[in-house]
Order: C-alpha cells, then sequence, then structure tokens
C-alpha cells in the first residue's frame, strides 16, 4: 500500500492538487464530513454520505484520488481556505467528522472525540444499538490524545453547536479480508454488513437529536 505523505503542505494546496475534490451538500443542521477522505482514510467519505443522505443531513467531504495520500491534521483544514468548507460550517448547527485509524489490538474500538461531549453520548449509544461487536469508546481518558479531536480550530468543533470525531478501524469499514464474503457494489463492498450497520447507526444518531440541544456543550 502507498505510504502516507505527511510533508507540510496547506489545505489550500492539497485541494490544487491534480484530482482532488470537495463534496458539499447542504441539507438539515445535522452535518456529516470526512476530511481525509478517498484514498487517505479510505471510505470514510462513504460512510458519511450515505448517513447524511439518510438522515436528511448535510455532508462535506475531501477526497484524494488513487496515488494521492497527503495528510493534513484536522487543525490545519481551514474553512479560511475553502469557501464549500467555510458554507458547511456555516449552515451546519452540529458536525460529525468520520476518520480512519489503525492501532494493533484496537480493531474493535470506535473512538469518539470532539468538542459536544453531549453529543458524542448521544451517537456512542445510538452506534453501540446498531453494532453490537464493536466497542464505542466516548470517554476522552481512553482515547489517545491524537485522536480526541478536541483542539479548537479542528473543523468539527466550529460550527455553533460543535461536533463529534470518530475514528473507525479498518474492519468497520469493510477493509479486511472478511469483507470479501459479500458482494461489492460500484460504492466498494458497501453491501458489507457491518459498514451498513455503521451507517444505520449514524443516520439514527442524527435523525434523532433534537436542533435545541444542538448548542449545548
Amino acid at each position: 500500500m502507498q505510504r502516507v505523505n505527511r510533508e507540510p503542505i496547506s489545505f489550500q494546496d492539497l485541494l490544487r492538487l491534480p484530482g482532488v475534490e470537495e463534496e458539499v451538500q447542504l441539507r438539515g443542521k445535522f452535518g456529516f464530513c470526512a476530511f481525509h477522505g478517498g484514498n487517505l482514510e479510505r471510505r470514510t467519505e462513504h460512510i458519511g454520505r450515505e448517513a447524511a443522505i439518510r438522515a436528511n443531513a448535510s455532508f462535506y467531504a475531501v477526497v484524494q484520488p488513487s496515488g494521492t495520500r497527503r495528510h493534513i491534521p484536522s487543525k490545519l483544514v481551514s474553512p479560511e481556505q475553502s469557501a464549500k468548507l467555510r458554507s458547511f460550517i456555516n449552515h451546519c448547527e452540529v458536525v460529525v467528522s468520520l476518520h480512519g485509524y489503525g492501532i494493533r489490538g484496537r480493531w474493535i474500538d470506535l473512538l469518539i472525540g470532539g468538542g459536544n461531549r453531549n453529543l458524542a453520548r448521544h451517537v456512542s449509544h445510538h452506534l453501540q444499538q446498531a453494532i453490537p461487536a464493536y466497542r464505542c469508546i466516548d470517554d476522552l481518558a481512553a482515547i489517545p490524545p491524537h485522536l480526541r479531536g478536541v483542539h479548537p480550530n479542528n473543523p468539527v468543533n466550529l460550527p455553533e453547536g460543535g461536533g463529534v470525531q470518530i475514528e473507525l478501524p479498518p474492519r468497520v469499514r469493510g477493509l479486511t479480508p472478511l469483507a470479501k464474503f459479500w458482494p461489492a457494489n460500484h460504492l466498494g463492498s458497501a453491501q458489507f454488513p457491518h459498514m451498513n450497520h455503521l451507517i444505520e447507526g449514524l443516520a439514527q444518531a442524527a435523525a434523532t437529536w433534537p436542533s435545541a440541544r444542538a448548542r449545548q456543550r
């Protein structure tokens, strides 16, 4: 697999690389996003897009093409450098950002960070019901510091009600040999039940989050 390129680059320059695409769909005030989608943290943009469609939520993603794996820390993904991201942040009351990670021994751990802890517990509850074979961890002390998503410049924390950052291991994204037993469609193993249940849990969390509570931290 192609190695991740971590050489410093601005968000604006990343968006100018050949084949890199931004997606934005403004619907409801609840938003899903994937800043590291495409070939970087694979299938995060598909999961967010599908959850947003099912919940009539808004969606934003940066999708890197095959051959490109440039990583920018979330705190440097700035709405000042993207009109599409700025429109998404200004439109949403709360946001859930989806990321991929891999740590040996944590193949079933969904790490639920971000600044809005009420929303984190709400999302955790719905995900645990949807995919009980996984562990939904919403205690920040149990999440590695670099995966907590609490930096004030992280775009997930910029909307009026803040947001939640979810780190997803490869298995739930359908990126292990287990997923090969299910037929793939044009979206890539989208019929894998773990990922489908994850998407449904996210959609349920969005659909049942009252707007009035979105301002609570």
